[in-house]
């Protein structure tokens, strides 16, 4: 009997080790689904972080576009401007208010694209004429652009080099658009 109840009692251990096993899995598997829980509420919680952000950029973006003809105005009266009100102190308001204006639009990351002497891009210029001047080649400004976080907010209004007089026509060309502008 007691060969009988020593047996019982391995039993009784075999059993209680193969349940806590089973326990241990099924704690494990809680705490690997509970991992994925916390990594996919952090990576939620970023995405969301970052969505908002950008939420905000174009907001932001959609109130510069509408500030530029300001600038672009601003810029155009002082060109303009008679010589003789030059040393004004009120004139020095305005180029007050023009220089806050600028620094708004660098705050928040807006910057004119440069593009006098560089190849003719039509992701960021539009072509509005075509000049003497190197062939494919920004010749001259007529409105300026802006990008912000490297995306075109306004493209730059462009004349375009058309080649030189004399220059031989390159292949392909029928020379249609070399006779007038």
């Amino acid at each position: 009997m007691a060969e009988e109840s020593v047996a019982q009692e391995q039993d009784n251990i075999e059993e209680l080790k193969k349940a806590l096993a089973e326990e241990k899995e099924k704690a494990d598997g809680y705490l690997a689904s509970a991992q994925r829980a916390v990594a996919d509420y952090q990576n939620l919680k970023k995405r969301t972080e970052q969505e908002k952000q950008e939420s905000l950029n174009w907001s932001n973006a959609a109130l510069i576009r509408l500030l530029l003809p300001v600038v672009d105005d601003m810029e155009r009266a002082f060109s303009m401007m008679d010589p003789a009100f030059r040393d004004q102190t009120w004139i020095d308001g305005f180029r007050i208010i023009q220089r806050n204006l600028q620094d708004i639009l660098k705050a928040t990351g807006c910057t004119e694209i440069d593009c006098v002497g560089k190849p003719f891009d039509p992701n960021l210029h539009e072509a509005i004429a075509h000049e003497e001047g190197d062939e494919g080649t920004v010749i001259s400004e007529h409105r300026k652009g802006y990008t912000m976080k490297d995306k075109v907010l306004r493209a730059a209004q462009v004349a375009v080099g058309k080649g030189k007089p004399g220059e031989p026509l390159e292949s392909g060309d029928n020379g249609e658009g070399n006779s007038h502008n």
